[in-house]
């Protein structure tokens, strides 16, 4: 759970129509991604590492029910706009589109190079498109208010277009923990050299709304470690 950084060049994503199922080609070679604490993320991520360009990352407390300027979108949605709880943040990936949008779009690979990943499956078969669902389950710490525990999340695919954006949501459940909906949001963009790679997530719920602050201790922090992961993967 859907994460400051400065690219060369650090674009708008467009709004994307149109949807298309993903392929399944093998995943290319990676390494396990190192340990690290483990932090909640969705779908519910960085340090700078050699190559790295880096862009600042947006934290709110959105209220108004449209889409904010420079917000992550797939086939124009985002988001919830109305969340307490959001983030978003950005990097450089310096590798081919083809490779990265296999390796994050493969989900049943995410816990070989995703140290936070810690099952994974599929629950249609196919590709992953429109309509997709899997799940998934990650360790969450103990927070001042909720014990250590690990988040059973089921995500559905909700918009996707090849090469370019996926867009997926789902609530996210543990013992004594329970995020209603997370909704997770992601731009690949090609660049010169390499990728940008642009994510935003929402996380809505009553419990987690009590303490948005704290909430967004963990959220900002899992979206940086997962775009460090998916980084170092890509970049092997």
């Amino acid at each position: 759970m859907t994460d400051t950084r400065r690219p060369s060049a650090s674009p708008n994503s467009p709004d994307l129509p149109g949807s298309q199922p993903l392929t399944g080609s093998p995943r290319p070679s990676r390494r396990r991604a190192r340990p690290r604490a483990t932090l909640l993320a969705l779908s519910l991520t960085a340090a700078a590492l050699l190559g790295a360009v880096t862009a600042p990352a947006h934290a709110t407390t959105a209220t108004r029910n449209v889409t904010p300027p420079g917000a992550v979108t797939c086939q124009g949605k985002g988001i919830d706009p109305k969340a307490k709880i959001h983030y978003r943040t950005e990097t450089f990936v310096k590798a081919p589109l083809n490779t990265l949008w296999k390796l994050h779009t493969d989900v049943e690979g995410w816990p070989s190079w995703q140290a936070s990943v810690t099952s994974m499956k599929r629950l249609d078969p196919g590709p992953l498109r429109a309509g997709s669902r899997f799940r998934w389950t990650t360790p969450a710490p103990a927070t001042p208010t909720t014990p250590a525990t690990t988040l059973v999340i089921t995500s559905s695919v909700q918009q996707v277009r090849h090469n370019q954006c996926i867009r997926w949501s789902g609530p996210a459940v543990g013992d004594g923990l329970r995020i209603d909906e997370g909704i997770h949001v992601w731009n690949f963009i090609k660049v010169k050299g390499g990728v940008l790679v642009r994510t935003e997530e929402s996380w809505t719920g009553k419990q987690i709304e009590a303490d948005p602050a704290t909430s967004l201790t963990y959220l900002a922090p899992g979206l940086d470690a997962w775009l460090a992961d998916l980084k170092t993967a890509a970049e092997v």
